[in-house]
């Protein structure tokens, strides 16, 4: 029998200070005279309580280890539980939120992809707005951290070829888990701070900066306004443009980058690769709207934005680019597949896998040509062995598998096709905006019905944490161990 002491121990604490995390948008709505700031106090109350009493109850566990089912366990029922926690502001500060409707949106938030059901977002509560970006900013860091430190112990989706390099960024053994996740949130924070700078700088207010900045660099993609980053300028589309990209790079190469230079970086065939492809990927978008009559600089700043903003999966939209005609369709939904670099805060299948499965797919190439040589996979010189090749490809059958059967679960609640289909795949990588006029970018998931909601929060967290975490939790034999 699984002891789920330590782990109720450590999520209680988790819900316990994000409780306490909501007295800055209760401060926020005081100083902007909003009348919503007893929903933050009722909130971080419950939370607190509720989280503290786990914890107390369970703290004779504290400090001991965790087994492997304990820590598949814990990565999974901690973003079950925060999205939880998140949602009662949303159920006591807007009455127009039903208990589906505010779990989707903190789900969406803490799992950073960026999907709404709230429109009329330019006159919603300050301290809603901020709490919206909170959550996102919250699970962007989170997701960084497991990604680094739980992912590549738990063998899942290939991310064990990442087990040394994650505490090793400076040319030694970092000797705790802690430091490397310390020092990975300093370069969070920084990269936050710099970019709200930019945004005040480019003609943002100071709210409007801050809470972008931090949706931007946690690639989650919640905007304070329901024409999401269509309100702003070409400057600040510029900015968040890069700053997306950024965000979208290892972390740990930041880490490296201000204590040794910037040679790993450059040397990371991640970043090259995803560098590359969006480069590639921008100017064949802007070629079509070029072709289809938008050139000059209004049509390479959309087609640099909103590249940017599908493949990191931010999930920002500037524009409806559904009237941009069936290409522009096609190449969305296949864009928002791709996602960033592994240990960044982008989401989706990430570039290593790709890069994976191409070096197989030549591997094996040679093989059939040349039967009696022997040829290994290899990724950034080092050899692939045959379980994270092993766990790379059963990470792609099961995301494509789960986009299938999701589709069709949604299909069943009475979405048509494109509807089922796209809002399948944008919350399992985590994307954001799905196509058609209902989910797509210039609409919201508020019309959809509660089962497909439920559905897609379920798709959501199954995304994040890398599809195979979730669905381990959910066998026999894991239970049975």
């Amino acid at each position: 029998m699984i002891d789920l002491r330590p782990v109720a121990y450590v999520i209680g604490m988790l819900v316990a200070v994000l409780g306490a995390t909501m007295l800055v948008p209760l401060a926020v709505d005081l100083a902007y005279g909003n009348g919503h700031w007893p929903a933050f106090l009722i909130s971080g109350v419950l939370a607190c309580v509720i989280g503290g009493l786990t914890a107390l109850s369970c703290s004779s566990t504290a400090g001991a280890g965790l087994t492997l089912q304990q820590t598949f366990l814990l990565t999974t029922l901690v973003w079950v539980a925060l999205p939880a926690a998140g949602s009662l502001p949303f159920i006591f500060g807007a009455t127009e939120a039903r208990l589906v409707d505010a779990y989707f949106e903190a789900m969406s938030g803490m799992t950073t992809t960026g999907s709404t059901v709230f429109s009329g977002l330019d006159t919603m509560p300050k301290g809603l707005l901020l709490w919206r970006g909170m959550l996102q900013w919250f699970g962007g860091i989170g997701i960084i951290v497991v990604a680094m430190v739980f992912l590549p112990e738990l063998k899942i989706g290939g991310m064990q070829i990442f087990r040394s390099e994650a505490f090793d960024t400076m040319g030694k053994i970092l000797p705790r888990a802690a430091e490397i996740a310390s020092r990975i949130s300093f370069m969070y924070v920084a990269l936050t701070v710099a970019c709200a700078i930019t945004f005040f700088a480019f003609g943002m207010s100071g709210f409007d900066s801050i809470v972008h900045a931090m949706t931007t660099i946690s690639t989650g993609g919640f905007a304070n306004y329901d024409a999401s980053f269509g309100q702003f300028n070409a400057p600040e589309t510029y900015a968040c443009g890069v700053f997306m990209l950024l965000a979208a790079l290892p972390f740990v190469r930041f880490v490296q980058l201000v204590h040794v230079g910037p040679a790993p970086m450059f040397r990371d065939s991640q970043v090259r690769a995803f560098l590359g492809t969006f480069a590639v990927l921008t100017l064949i978008l802007f070629a079509y709207v070029e072709h289809i009559g938008m050139g000059g600089e209004e049509g390479f700043r959309e087609a640099f934005f909103n590249t940017a903003s599908i493949m990191t999966g931010t999930g920002y939209a500037n524009t409806d680019y559904m009237k941009w005609g069936s290409f522009a369709v096609g190449f969305f939904f296949f864009l928002g597949l791709i996602g960033g670099c592994a240990g960044s805060t982008a989401c989706s299948t990430k570039i290593f896998r790709f890069q994976i499965l191409f070096a197989a797919i030549v591997t094996q190439v040679k093989r059939i040509h040349s039967p009696s040589g022997v040829f290994f996979t290899r990724f950034e010189g080092r050899r692939v062995d045959d379980d994270a090749l092993a766990s790379v490809m059963a990470f792609f059958v099961m995301f494509i598998l789960s986009i299938g059967v999701l589709s069709v679960a949604l299909s069943l609640t009475g979405l048509d096709f494109i509807t089922a289909l796209s809002a399948a795949a944008t919350a399992l990588a985590c994307v954001g905006p799905g196509l058609g006029d209902q989910v797509g970018p210039a609409g919201n998931f508020a019309g959809l019905n509660d089962l497909a909601k439920w559905l897609l929060a379920f798709g959501m967290l199954v995304g994040r944490l890398e599809v195979m975490v979730v669905y381990t939790i959910l066998t026999i034999q894991f239970w049975r161990a």
